[in-house]
C-alpha cells in the first residue's frame, strides 16, 4: 500500500455488494438465464455474463433481451421468477468479510455499502446473511444513480463529514473504479483480476495486511 494513503487515518470504508461483501455470480447467471429460458432465448453469452454482473437488473435485462420484450420485464421477473425461493440460496457470503467487517466496527470504523442492486435486492442480502446493522448509509440503484456515477460515494462522504481521501471503496469492477476515481476515494481492487486500485487485494485476508499499518493507527 501507497504509505501517503490515509495520512489522517481511515474514515470509512465503502463496500460495493456483489463479487466483494458477496460471490453471487452463480445466482446472477441463474436468475438472468432463466429469464431467457422463459422467453425461448439462449443462455448468456460470456460478454452479457460481464456486463450484468456490473449492471443494474434493468440494464441488465435491457441489455441482453430484444427490445420487443422489454415492456415484458417487470411482469416476468415479479410473477414468473421466484427470486426469493430459486435464486437467493445460491448466494454466498465472501470468506472473510464478515470478520473483517467486525474488526473495522470494533475500530471505530465507519462502513457504507455502494450498490447497483435494487433497495429491495440489497435488504434480501442482508436479512438473508443475517449481517449486522453497520452499514450506514446504503445507497442502492433505488436511491442514488448506478455506478460508474460517483453520485453514491460522495453522498456517503457527505453524510460521514469525510474527506473523500480518507475513505476506502472496496469494488471489483472498472465501474467501482471509475465512481471511487471520480469522487476521490482510495480504490481497492478486490478480487479483480487485472483491475488495479491503489490498493489490490484478492481477499479479505490480503485487504486486512494492506491496512495493518492505517488500522494500527486507529487503536
Amino acid at each position: 500500500m501507497n504509505g501517503t494513503l490515509f495520512p489522517h487515518g481511515l474514515a470509512g470504508v465503502i463496500f460495493d455488494c456483489d463479487g466483494v461483501m458477496i460471490n453471487s455470480r452463480a445466482a446472477n447467471d441463474e436468475f438472468y438465464n432463466r429469464v431467457l429460458a422463459y422467453f425461448g432465448l439462449p443462455p448468456m453469452t460470456p460478454e452479457q455474463e460481464a456486463y450484468s454482473f456490473m449492471a443494474t437488473a434493468g440494464q441488465a435485462l435491457r441489455h441482453i433481451l430484444p427490445e420487443r420484450l422489454h415492456g415484458e420485464i417487470d411482469r416476468v421477473t415479479r410473477d414468473e421468477i421466484n427470486y426469493q425461493r430459486d435464486i437467493l440460496p445460491l448466494l454466498r457470503l465472501m470468506p472473510g468479510f464478515r470478520e473483517f467487517a467486525d474488526e473495522l466496527s470494533a475500530r471505530g470504523v465507519r462502513m457504507a455499502i455502494a450498490t447497483n442492486r435494487t433497495e429491495q435486492g440489497m435488504q434480501r442480502v442482508l436479512d438473508f446473511f443475517a449481517l449486522p446493522s453497520y452499514f450506514d448509509p446504503v445507497v442502492t440503484a433505488s436511491n442514488s444513480t448506478p455506478k460508474p456515477s460517483p453520485e453514491g460515494a460522495r453522498r456517503i462522504c457527505a453524510d460521514w463529514g469525510a474527506r473523500p481521501s480518507d475513505v476506502l471503496f472496496v469494488g471489483d469492477s472498472a465501474h467501482d473504479k471509475q465512481a471511487a476515481e471520480a469522487a476521490g476515494v482510495t480504490f481497492a481492487a478486490f478480487n479483480g483480476g487485472e483491475l488495479e486500485g491503489q490498493i489490490v487485494a484478492s481477499d479479505f485476508a490480503a485487504l486486512g495486511r494492506a491496512l495493518v499499518p492505517v488500522l494500527a493507527r486507529s487503536r
